[in-house]
């Protein structure tokens, strides 16, 4: 995503040796370790340009795959419904069905973990842009919403649950407060790894908005590799979409494939593409949802709302073929 990297541009390399991978591990589910804020390297990394279209890079290329909406979709449409996903797993999906404008409400504990280490506390932002805080992510009249602020403070949620494989959805939208002066907050939707290794273990950038309620949706996919090699990610777009409605956002993991979907439509698909630098792009280990508004800028920035009317996860069948 452009929260953790920088574009990588100019270089082309000779085709790699080819890599021999062995059968795929065994899926595990296991608590996600606690997340901290990014620091040292990685925030050298964590930067991208809204401009981006194609990131090659000192031997990596990215694919882009753009797509153009061309009606709005039903808002119903979900991919779980389309694709027969079953029921969610209740103790990791979350309706936000609680809270109100009179009596915020803190997301469910057992179910999320939110920036800061407790209340009214906060920690650095991205690339120590402002703060993430407690205070910022609260579910109010049966939707999540979170807050950024001028000053830079944020919000930023992470499920609790991790999982090697299975299906993630939510129903998102986003908004500025306030006039554009080009300094905006990015809404997102990520798998993380559990084990809080970038990039080693990949990430999943599923939804990433160059700024709330913009009309193309975008995604970067992150191979997992070494930390010593330039940034490798696939990169999708499509548009025609107002993201300031409500639309149904979802991922599907599998050991063939990444494949996501905007209310109930299939945009991106990756699979393979594991070479000397990296391995292949669905080959990360157990991961984790997270919701996060990030500031890219400091301070000064164009006030936002990024609100979640529900996040649901779903497993994969081990019988279930590949689609």
């Amino acid at each position: 995503m452009r929260r953790r990297s920088e574009p990588c541009e100019g270089r082309v390399r000779a085709a790699p040796h080819p890599k021999v991978r062995a059968a795929p591990r065994p899926r595990a589910r296991t608590a996600p370790r606690p997340h901290t804020p990014a620091t040292g390297w990685r925030r050298a990394m964590y930067r991208r340009h809204r401009t981006r279209h194609l990131a090659v890079g000192l031997g990596a290329a990215a694919l882009t795959v753009t797509l153009t909406a061309t009606t709005a979709p039903h808002s119903a449409s979900t991919a779980a419904q389309r694709y027969g996903w079953g029921d969610p797993l209740p103790a990791w999906s979350d309706e936000f069905g609680y809270g109100s404008e009179a009596d915020p409400a803190v997301p469910d504990s057992a179910k999320w973990r939110l920036a800061g280490g407790g209340p009214g506390k906060c920690w650095p932002g991205h690339s120590d842009n402002g703060r993430r805080c407690d205070a910022n992510t609260r579910v109010i009249g049966g939707v999540l919403r979170m807050t950024g602020e001028a000053d830079g403070n944020t919000g930023w949620l992470a499920s609790r649950y991790g999982q090697k494989y299975g299906r993630w959805e939510a129903r998102v939208r986003s908004r500025a407060t306030a006039p554009d002066n080009g300094r905006q907050y990015h809404p997102l939707l990520i798998l993380w790894p559990d084990s809080n290794r970038h990039p080693e273990d990949g990430e999943y950038d599923y939804l990433e908005n160059g700024a709330p309620g913009e009309q193309c949706a975008e995604a970067f996919l992150h191979y997992p590799h070494p930390e010593d090699v330039p940034v490798q990610q696939e990169h999708a777009r499509k548009c025609g979409v107002d993201l300031s409605q409500w639309h149904n956002v979802a991922v599907e993991w599998t050991p063939d494939h990444l494949r996501g979907f905007l209310d109930g439509e299939e945009w991106f698909r990756f699979s393979g593409g594991a070479n000397a630098d990296r391995d292949c792009i669905q080959c990360a280990p157990s991961m984790h949802q997270t919701i996060q508004l990030d500031n890219f800028h400091g301070d000064g920035l164009q006030s936002a709302v990024y609100e979640v009317d529900w996040a649901r996860v779903y497993d994969l069948p081990d019988d279930e073929s590949v689609r």
